[in-house]
């Protein structure tokens, strides 16, 4: 009996079934840095982007809201939060701030964010992040600008319309935040390295409209700070342009429905089935937002096609630890 041949037989027949299942033999995922690197720099910040690419980021996902002269810039609320903003005289807000779409971009310059307001909770939630000041709200074209000069052009932009149903006041209409949106993306010839986001998925049936084949991505809540599902309550939601639970029975089928290419949950709402369901029906998942090793740990043992974390540098860690690459989401 030949051992030898045999023996190479096995290891080439081991070797294609590797080759067959990525899951085992190149595995990848999707990395996005949250806001940047929030738990190390200022969300939604250039340092923290630059942070984050430094970290080697597959994406960065970030927040866009509207000034009042229609300047796209990236923030996560719609209205200056008092524990991140400081005024022109270097102190924190005492209340909530004015809505970003009451400013203009260059009223809009005379607040920083660079530090958390020392005892809140916020500065307890993200003990590690460093504080600088000087630092200002950015427009979407300075975040484009920071990563061509830095010659890198693979990363990925994951940009979420912070857009609300109950707040039609505090931003142009979907449509109109959406023409925007792309307007900026094209002139800057990143039509390929863009998925759009939004909770709100109004401006994501308006980006199928004015963009088809840019991936949309359909984000997803069931906190009491927000639920844009309204699964609980029984109650049609206004949030999900009129895809109900109610008519597809699960939340990947609403998606599959709506057009979208990815599906990004509250980590803790996935679980193996729902995963496996989702990507059944030709969905990428998503999990946000995981910032310790195990919650980022349980994700991956799910099978979730990328993590969004506020840590990108633990996640960079366990994934090398795990021999598992990261990639662009495409």
């Amino acid at each position: 009996m030949n051992f030898q041949r045999i023996g190479g037989r096995a290891l080439l027949c081991w070797a294609l079934l590797l080759a067959g299942v990525p899951s085992l033999a190149q595995r990848t995922v999707d990395l996005q840095g949250h806001r940047g690197a929030r738990g190390l720099l200022a969300e939604n910040t250039l340092p923290s982007f630059a942070l984050a690419l430094q970290t080697g980021v597959s994406t960065l996902e970030l927040d866009v809201v509207v000034t009042r002269d229609d300047v796209l810039v990236i923030s996560h609320d719609p209205a200056l939060n008092p524990d991140i903003t400081r005024d022109a005289q270097g102190q924190f807000l005492r209340d909530k701030g004015p809505d970003i779409r009451q400013l203009t971009f260059e009223q809009l310059q005379s607040y920083d964010v660079g530090r958390i307001k020392p005892g809140s909770r916020y500065a307890q939630t993200f003990s590690a992040q460093k504080g600088h000041d000087g630092v200002r709200i950015p427009r979407l074209k300075d975040l484009f600008a920071l990563v061509n000069a830095q010659g890198d052009t693979q990363v990925q932009f994951a940009i979420e319309t912070k857009i609300t149903p109950q707040r039609p006041d505090q931003t142009p209409d979907p449509e109109r935040f959406v023409q925007l949106l792309l307007q900026e993306v094209r002139e800057h010839g990143l039509q390929g390295r863009v998925q759009i986001l939004s909770f709100d998925w109004r401006t994501l049936q308006a980006v199928q409209k004015l963009a088809p084949g840019m991936p949309t991505v359909y984000l997803t809540a069931q906190l009491p700070t927000l639920d844009n599902l309204g699964i609980r309550s029984g109650q049609a939601s206004a949030w999900t342009a009129g895809f109900q639970h109610a008519q597809h029975g699960s939340v990947p089928r609403m998606i599959q429905a709506a057009g979208g290419s990815h599906w990004s949950s509250f980590w803790r709402e996935l679980d193996a089935q729902k995963v496996r369901e989702a990507q059944s029906l030709g969905l990428k998942v998503l999990a946000w937002t995981v910032n310790d090793r195990q919650s980022m740990g349980q994700m991956l043992d799910l099978g979730v096609d990328g993590l969004v974390t506020d840590r990108p540098d633990i996640a960079a860690e366990l994934l090398k630890e795990r021999g598992i690459r990261w990639t662009s989401p495409r």
